[in-house]
């Protein structure tokens, strides 16, 4: 009786990677590159009159190694509720969940000014994974433009939350001192509105963190 043939897996080779190229607003973001496209255009402001929580707006622009702002990245948040709970069934935490609040945000960085800006609420204390320590409120980013072959992922935390801050299980594996402050917005007011700003660095000194999720 011959034996039997061993089975092979089939060799495919790596698919070559490329960046996002120059249409990210027309791909991801049309309406803001004028194009009506989508019944339902993604955007920015995701706190609507009936989402619960501290009324917020996050700004800032993005900068390359040279110091220039860019001017056509996309930008995608997504975060807790004030209660500190995500829109997400993954999220089994015994704590309210807001139907009103998406928690996810999509907009791009303006093509004058290169700032992006979103309109949200400040989101609560997260449970940590695996029983693990709380995690400080914080926003969840993810960065997409030409000259970038895999999308950067990164965090936001608040500056007026020192004490959840020192305690961040995240903050604290980032072992330089001068290294944490890149993820930390300041907080003021401008106009009746509260503003924390989080400009973000791709390359140079002042690079912001970026982690391998």
């Amino acid at each position: 009786m011959p034996a039997p043939t061993p089975f092979v897996l089939p060799y495919y080779p790596e698919t070559p990677s490329q960046t996002a190229g120059p249409y990210v607003h027309i791909g991801l973001i049309p309406n803001q590159a004028g194009f009506d496209i989508f019944k339902n255009n993604f955007g920015g402001d995701i706190a609507g009159p009936g989402v619960a929580g501290e009324r917020i707006v996050i700004e800032g622009r993005v900068y390359d190694g040279a110091g220039h702002v860019t001017k056509d990245v996309l930008v995608e948040t997504w975060q807790a509720n004030a209660a500190g709970r995500y829109n997400h069934p993954g999220d089994r935490q015994d704590k309210p969940l807001d139907d009103a609040f998406r928690g996810w945000a999509r907009t791009g960085t303006d093509f004058e000014s290169g700032l992006y800006r979103i309109s949200t609420i400040k989101p609560g204390l997260v449970a940590g994974r695996r029983g693990r320590k709380e995690m400080a409120p914080h926003v969840n980013f993810w960065i997409a433009s030409r000259g970038i072959n895999i999308g950067l992922a990164t965090r936001m935390y608040f500056g007026d939350e020192t004490t959840a801050n020192e305690q961040d299980p995240v903050l604290n594996i980032i072992e330089q001192p001068e290294r944490r402050k890149t993820l930390i917005a300041p907080r003021s007011q401008r106009d009746g509105a509260t503003i924390y700003t989080f400009d973000i660095y791709l390359q140079g000194e002042r690079e912001t963190v970026f982690f391998d999720v």
